[in-house]
């Protein structure tokens, strides 16, 4: 059932990127997402970046239910319905926390729950959100900048291979995009480290009926959006392909 919430703020993350807040007395977990109903636009699914009695969802621009959620102010009103999904599962394992573009927004209700060292990336340093707030719960926080322009000059994935050659780690969880994420699982592979991933696909329902979300076998909104390496290792579409729209088949 579709919940209309106030909007109680707004706030600009990065250059594209803004975090919504509203009151919502719900259980979540870490790693869960909702469905949010935009008056007139769009339902879209959006993971959520705080499980409190205030919850926020943190949007990029990238289409037409995106701008119109940048165009909201606080009083405005929303429909959210949920939460679905698996989330992370919380454990005692040396964990290493990266985040992706704004992949980083569903891991933070993680870290404020666990500690873990943390590796926040981005394309440039004008799109890096959160590291503040990250290093208020963890002593090891890292950024790399595709371009260089702040921290670690490479990727998500080389940074990562450079901190496990000089920490220890027994387990990555991740969240950005689905070619980072792949070649991160190819690494935690190689490594024998155990992974947990949130993946991202199209979704309508968002309650394992229609089928749009589908990743192999697996319903992504109801089997995910977490999943574990050994579970992923069975996935031939993942990092490879998904469903657009319509339902064909598309290369990633």
């Amino acid at each position: 059932m579709t919940k209309v919430v106030v909007v109680k703020s707004c706030k600009q993350e990065s250059r594209d990127t803004v975090t919504i807040s509203f009151d919502w007395e719900v259980n979540a977990v870490p790693g869960q997402f909702i469905m949010v109903w935009v008056p007139g636009v769009d339902e879209v699914p959006m993971s959520l970046s705080s499980i409190g009695t205030e919850k926020s969802i943190t949007v990029r621009r990238v289409g037409e239910a995106s701008s119109a959620l940048h165009a909201l102010r606080s009083g405005d009103k929303i429909g959210v319905r949920g939460p679905y999904g698996n989330g992370f599962k919380i454990n005692g394992m040396r964990t290493l926390v990266i985040g992706g573009g704004v992949g980083i927004a569903p891991l933070m209700p993680l870290l404020r729950t666990m500690y873990a060292d943390v590796a926040i990336c981005a394309r440039t340093a004008d799109e890096l959100m959160f590291v503040e707030e990250a290093s208020r719960y963890s002593d090891v926080v890292r950024v790399a900048t595709d371009d260089g322009s702040k921290g670690f000059h490479g990727n998500a994935v080389q940074l990562a291979e450079t901190m496990m050659a000089s920490d220890f780690y027994e387990q990555v969880i991740a969240c950005g995009p689905e070619i980072m994420l792949y070649h991160l699982w190819e690494l935690c592979e190689r490594t024998g480290i155990t992974c947990q991933m949130s993946l991202e696909r199209y979704m309508k329902c968002a309650v394992g009926l229609c089928g749009s979300c589908m990743l192999g076998r697996e319903r992504v909104c109801v089997d995910g959006p977490v999943f574990t390496g050994e579970t992923l290792r069975l996935l031939h579409e993942f990092g490879h392909s998904r469903l657009d729209e319509a339902g064909r088949s598309v290369t990633l």
